[in-house]
């Protein structure tokens, strides 16, 4: 009897499209050779061919690393992007702020309701 292996979290399946890659993985690295492919053969002759080809790859790696790289399910620019909310948008020390009832001023209505407890401040010696 023929075995077929199910894996146990089916949301990290990912849907192929050609040569078992995703379409995602396909359009970054078609996006790469887009980039990489003229750089190398216009400067080939120019700046040589080892230093064209590490051109090549420099140029390329970013869109590998768009097209590869995950970590516990995100891609790398939803990464890069939480980075830069939490270290350049949103304030480094966040603040709980409160206002104190029993500090707050006592108002002309609340002297006419008979609240002598507003303005002063208690303190809890049960320790």
């Amino acid at each position: 009897m023929a075995f077929v292996s199910v894996p146990k979290d089916l949301t990290k399946v990912k849907n192929k499209v050609v040569l078992n890659l995703t379409k995602r993985q396909l359009i970054c690295l078609s996006a790469a050779a887009a980039i990489g492919l003229p750089f190398y053969f216009l400067t080939r002759e120019l700046i040589g061919t080892t230093n064209a080809a590490t051109g090549m790859v420099l140029l390329m790696l970013p869109a590998f690393l768009f097209a590869m790289y995950e970590k516990d399910g995100l891609p790398l620019e939803k990464i890069l992007w939480n980075i830069v909310t939490v270290k350049f948008l949103k304030p480094a020390i966040r603040r709980y702020e409160v206002e104190n009832f029993y500090e707050m001023e006592e108002t002309p209505a609340d002297q006419k309701k008979g609240g002598e407890h507003f303005g002063k401040k208690r303190r809890n010696r049960s320790r």
